[in-house]
């Protein structure tokens, strides 16, 4: 079956996804065979089989509807960066010019887990553009008691950015000062297809200067003022 759509908040870096228990009782693990994956799954490679994120985003993939179908996945950032199998998977749907967008959410969003994560989407529609947009809405939220939240006005500008984007209004190298970053795909390539969203949006926060001589006057003016405050408790102590 395949579907236009493709939405789902899998579970994160899911342990032994790849054991399936046969009518038997005997374990057998997941590999990649034509005639036994009949959604054609794994043939970008194998997941490890200690995290099952991408065997959830390779399965959601290729169940959406070549030339249209488009696929949103939350996921741990470790998705954007880890290396190995995981690596080469990563590379290969950025190759295969499917990856449309990055975007990085605040931390405790999620009930159960105070990780931040982020929404990859992909798009078997996106023609010729090989650019990706990157999003870093890590600081844009309400903080709450146990969880953060996404205001409207937060997801509006998530969403506008992002239809700015598929609408051909953001070209590469467009950038959003610490929010958003259109890189292309040398751009990527050059940073050995990791996604980690740093390295295309600058989230470095300036330390504001500290003037040095205002600092010692004021300590001087302080130590002063203990002096005299010590004095003042050793006149009273004698009294």
């Amino acid at each position: 079956m395949k579907f236009d759509t493709v939405v789902a908040n899998p579970p994160f870096s899911l342990d032994k996804w790849g054991k399936v228990e046969e009518k038997d009782g005997n374990k057998t693990t997941v590999s990649w065979d034509p005639e036994m994956d009949q959604y054609n799954r794994f043939w970008r490679g194998i997941p490890p089989k200690s995290k099952g994120d991408w065997a959830f985003i390779s399965h959601m993939i290729e169940t959406a509807y070549e030339g249209h179908g488009k696929v949103g996945v939350v996921v741990p950032h470790g998705v954007l960066f880890r290396g190995s199998s995981e690596g080469k998977i990563r590379q290969k749907t950025i190759e295969e010019n499917i990856l449309e967008a990055v975007i990085g959410l605040p931390a405790n969003l999620f009930f159960g887990t105070g990780i931040p994560a982020a929404i990859l989407i992909f798009n078997k529609g996106k023609g010729s553009n090989t650019n990706v947009l990157f999003i870093d809405a890590s600081k844009h939220y309400d903080a709450a008691k146990n969880q953060n939240k996404l205001n409207d006005l937060h997801i509006n500008h998530i969403v506008e950015t992002y239809r700015g984007f598929t609408e051909g209004k953001l070209q590469a190298g467009v950038t959003e000062e610490k929010f958003s970053y259109v890189a292309t795909f040398e751009e990527i390539q050059e940073n050995d297809f990791n996604l980690n969203i740093p390295r295309y949006v600058d989230t470095f926060e300036e330390e504001a200067e500290v003037d040095i001589a205002a600092v010692q006057k004021e300590i001087v003016k302080l130590e002063s003022e203990l002096k005299e405050g010590q004095a003042e408790m050793e006149k009273y102590l004698k009294e």
